[in-house]
């Protein structure tokens, strides 16, 4: 038998088109850079570049730049055999604008439909689905069909074996509202929160951790404050609740009482991007290693803070090492 993989993402994939320049509006940047993007593939490669043996269930463009994901997923060690073309759409790309130290926006060129929502439930592999150590799913995988009903089958399916990540990972725009990558939406924030409530609880009744800021812990339980938020997400069926509280920290609730509050960690922050899905890598990494939950949490930290301090997302994941070097001269 194959042997299984410590991890396995699905959702999101595309190209980053990032500016060279920083502190610079899109319309006078002048050079780019091309970089392997999309939440989840961003997790999957963090957390091989960790030595985890991680795959990516997606979809591209038949294209050029579906061919530069597959050869990107490949160079950062990525299985990319569940990475699929489809010839009706482009593979997306994402532009950004960095002003530094907390202002990213993200325009996303996913239209008419972004291919990595055209994942059919009938094309998932349950095999390896079910026999992975982690599998991550997020709430974009939910906003449109096929792929709202693609990974509502692959959890349950799974029926919580292991651990099974749910990535809030809420990007209004999706759902028709306004705004940038989280927050409410601006005027339409409400009613796209309403829209993917529903869908978010569906999720959750299958997962055993859930992680995201207090934006995105908003469209799963209606709350803000960063407790409420964690203990309504482990009423929700999780055992593992972790909130991203930005220059506040994080927070780890766990069903069984154990908690952990860690303060950031400071660096002089280039691009934001990425940072989360930094986390998110180094978070599987600890729980496959079956850390506690502060030494993990401050690892996840770590590492996030390090792509923090770096222009790309999928290329500035750490290695082991660097986030061991990194919290040594803490």
């Amino acid at each position: 038998m194959t042997e299984p993989y410590d991890l396995i993402t699905m959702g999101r994939i595309g190209v980053d088109i990032y500016p060279l320049q920083t502190g610079v509006p899109l319309a006078q940047v002048e050079t780019f850079g091309k970089f392997l993007g999309g939440s989840a593939t961003n997790v999957a490669v963090a957390a091989a570049r960790l030595g985890r043996r991680s795959a990516v269930i997606s979809r591209t463009g038949s294209d050029p730049f579906g061919d530069y994901v597959h050869q990107a997923l490949r160079e950062f060690g990525v299985d990319d055999r569940w990475v699929t073309p489809v010839d009706a759409y482009p593979t997306p790309v994402t532009f950004c604008e960095i002003f530094p130290p907390d202002d990213f926006p993200l325009y996303f060129y996913r239209r008419p439909k972004a291919p990595d929502l055209v994942i059919r439930p009938e094309e998932l592999d349950q095999d390896a689905i079910v026999g992975a150590r982690i599998f991550w799913v997020t709430g974009t995988g939910l906003c449109e069909e096929p792929s709202r009903s693609a990974t509502l089958a692959a959890l349950a399916a799974r029926a919580r074996t292991g651990t099974t990540v749910f990535d809030l990972d809420w990007r209004p725009m999706f759902w028709g509202g306004e705004g940038g990558a989280s927050g409410d939406g601006g005027a339409s924030g409400a009613a796209a929160m309403a829209t993917a409530r529903p869908y978010y609880e569906a999720a959750l009744r299958h997962a055993t951790v859930a992680v995201g800021n207090v934006d995105e812990a908003e469209v799963a339980t209606g709350l803000r404050d960063p407790k409420a938020c964690a203990q309504a997400l482990l009423d929700m069926g999780v055992e593992l609740a972790v909130i991203k509280q930005g220059p506040k920290g994080v927070l780890a609730v766990h069903r069984d009482g154990r908690t952990a509050e860690v303060p950031p960690t400071p660096v002089e922050v280039v691009n934001g991007l990425g940072a989360g899905d930094s986390f998110g890598g180094s978070l599987c990494h600890g729980l496959l290693a079956g850390w506690d939950l502060e030494p993990m949490m401050r690892y996840a930290n770590a590492a996030g803070a390090i792509v923090a301090s770096r222009l790309a997302c999928s290329s500035a994941m750490p290695t082991a090492d660097e986030v061991d070097a990194f919290l040594a001269g803490r």
